[in-house]
């Protein structure tokens, strides 16, 4: 077993699934809200930076209210309706990485528990292909008060565990938000390559393990 590890938690968007997949679904949806976007990303570079809140989402309707000039509880419906349950429908189109659930599941008949922390909730991609029902932790950063890097959502996800940071892996494709976020709160860290990193082999910056595919982690953490 990889350096003595008894966990495994995994990001979802960009890690369990390429990002491109949803991007490319999404151009006449992005069109049609690009005022919203446009504002909500402003908003969520905020949050990214904000301590741990009694009331995320209370907080987070309040910043977007300010930005668009609109009262909170208007907000949070806008977000809910736009991002949250409006961004539901793609996902049953899109597919994971390859071999993305063989790898979970090899992990979960090793005797490591798995988890699932992501910066949006788990529930807007459903089952998430399978791997929900192998979980032991399924959470959202927003549920915990604060987003990556924080390390108060890994924290959270360490003690819904029952594991120590230090015997955690947690797997993402940001080296900014997964790599440097859970390696602050004491976890060992793996990374997907993409694009020419995994074209010319180049590693992850401070993290563990950089891997090309879900069979290379798996050999890795399974060896």
């Amino acid at each position: 077993m990889f350096e003595g590890i008894k966990a495994v938690a995994f990001d979802i968007d960009g890690t369990l699934y390429p990002s491109w997949a949803l991007y490319v679904r999404m151009p006449g949806y992005f069109l049609r809200h690009i005022s919203f976007y446009l504002k909500y990303n402003r908003v969520r570079k905020q949050l990214h930076k904000t301590a741990p809140l009694a009331d995320f989402y209370e907080y987070q309707a309040r910043l977007f209210g300010f930005v668009s000039s609109k009262p909170a509880d208007e907000s949070k419906q806008i977000i809910r309706q736009i991002c949250y349950d409006g961004l539901k429908p793609f996902f049953t189109k899109i597919k994971p990485f390859a071999h993305v659930y063989d790898c979970v599941l090899a992990m979960k008949n090793a005797g490591l528990k798995i988890g699932i922390l992501s910066d949006f909730p788990p529930e807007q991609k459903g089952d998430i292909w399978g791997i929900r029902s192998l979980c032991d932790v399924c959470i959202g950063s927003e549920e915990s008060g604060a987003l990556k890097p924080s390390i108060y959502p890994f924290g959270i996800l360490s003690k819904k565990l029952g594991v120590a940071p230090s015997e955690i892996l947690y797997v993402g494709n940001s080296h900014k938000y997964d790599v440097l976020g859970a390696n602050k709160a004491g976890m060992k860290s793996a990374c997907i390559q993409t694009g020419f990193r995994k074209l010319f082999g180049i590693k992850i910056p401070d993290a563990d393990i950089s891997f090309k595919n879900y069979r290379q982690l798996q050999d890795i953490v399974l060896k």
